[in-house]
């Protein structure tokens, strides 16, 4: 495997896992995770097969954030207004993956194994749940750089914990520990290494694979609106989901399975066009 791959991927069944394989680099996101990783995502979404998705990585590091080399790549893109204006694209582009973690049509599981930096902080704020092990440290390492977040982080993260706390960890690029960050709610649970934390994780992700898929991605998709609108509009939207989307088979199937002691089993989503996404 050369250097420039950033990420492995396995989709063979319900359950994917998309794991970051460059340890010796501190799993630093490079070119080609920018380029990949929205693709990927999206392509697992619109095959409908992928119930869902855990994202963890190899080496002593989840995630130190950009690559340093795209920092050197990058110097000289904001030289004048035609310049900034292909700047501001490519920012987007770069948003564009951790967008696609929340638009897919399944839950994603963010693995912590250990330090959790800059970037990685957008990546696993875009997650629906986070794990880790007890040096699974956060830092909004930007700040101490000399630039702000600008890839989710300070939009996303104060809808999951305390904003006050969001800003002093923004304003100050302390480090917050694992225990910290499960006591705030950022992290659902602190396991004691790296072995116990698989574990659990593949335990959430079979427990939710062994749900009925079209209820779940309707339960993320009315999260995630409940999160960004008000009450009142959420429950019209959600009215007008549950009619579209209720389906008397699957609970059925689902009250017969649990009766007799069984998996149910349920249909996959339908897989999506390419056309969707213009």
């Amino acid at each position: 495997m050369t250097d420039t791959i950033s990420f492995q991927l396995d989709a063979n069944g319900p359950i994917a896992r998309l794991t970051l394989c460059r340890p010796k680099k501190r799993n630093a996101m490079n070119r080609h995770f920018w380029a990949e990783f929205p693709k990927a995502i999206r392509a697992l979404s619109d095959a409908g097969k992928t119930r869902v998705l855990v994202i963890d990585a190899q080496g002593p590091i989840f995630c130190a954030g950009l690559d340093i080399s795209m920092f050197g790549e990058m110097g000289s893109s904001t030289s004048g207004p035609t310049a900034r204006e292909g700047f501001r694209h490519v920012l987007h582009t770069m948003q564009s993956g951790f967008v696609a973690l929340d638009n897919a049509r399944f839950p994603v599981i963010a693995a912590l194994q250990g330090p959790c930096i800059g970037g990685g902080v957008d990546l696993i704020s875009a997650c629906d749940l986070r794990y880790g092990t007890p040096n699974a440290e956060i830092r909004i390492e930007e700040i101490n750089v000399g630039m702000m977040a600008d890839l989710g982080t300070l939009q996303r993260l104060p809808k999951l914990i305390a904003p006050g706390l969001v800003r002093e960890l923004a304003f100050t690029g302390n480090t917050m520990s694992a225990e910290q960050g499960k006591a705030c709610g950022l992290l659902n649970a602190v396991l004691p290494d790296e072995e116990a934390l698989q574990a659990h994780v593949n335990q959430i992700a079979e427990a939710i694979a062994a749900k009925p898929p079209v209820a779940i991605a309707a339960t993320k998709d009315s999260l995630n609106h409940a999160r960004d609108h008000g009450t009142d509009e959420t429950l019209r939207y959600m009215r007008a989901l549950q009619a579209g989307l209720f389906a008397p088979e699957d609970i059925i199937n689902a009250i017969a399975a649990r009766m007799e002691g069984r998996t149910a089993d349920f249909d996959a989503l339908p897989p999506l066009s390419p056309e969707s996404h213009s």
